[in-house]
């Protein structure tokens, strides 16, 4: 089991920037953002295959928000800029121990994660 923390939610206006940290207890290579606003079901953000990198967006968030890692200090992070109101949600960070990048990054459509955190908020007002 894998404990993941995550910190950085807050509320910002409209065209505003946040930064999120997820910080993992063990190291999984397959590593992940997702949210879940209200009355809606939760949706994948971004997602990282630690052993190289890669990466994969959602369309809503391309162009404005990066993922990336830390592995020194096991974290990864998800740098939000030009946020929206509808990008209001609270934000999970979620971690897998899957060793193939086309894998990991097929897992943006999927919720089907083996450690999730508690979630941070993030609130955009317009």
């Amino acid at each position: 089991q894998v404990q993941l923390v995550e910190s950085g939610g807050g509320s910002v206006q409209a065209g505003g920037s946040l930064r999120l940290s997820c910080a993992a207890s063990r190291y999984r290579p397959c590593m992940g953002w997702f949210r879940q606003a209200p009355g809606k079901e939760r949706e994948g953000v971004a997602v990282i295959y630690r052993s190289d990198g890669s990466t994969a967006y959602a369309d809503s968030v391309k162009g404005r928000f990066t993922v990336s890692q830390d592995n020194a200090k096991n974290k990864m992070y998800l740098q939000m800029n030009n946020l929206k109101p509808e990008d209001t949600a609270l934000y999970y960070c979620a971690a897998d121990d899957i060793w193939s990048g086309t894998f990991c990054r097929s897992k943006l459509t999927s919720s089907r994660y083996d450690n999730w955190g508690q979630g941070t908020q993030v609130t955009v007002s317009s």
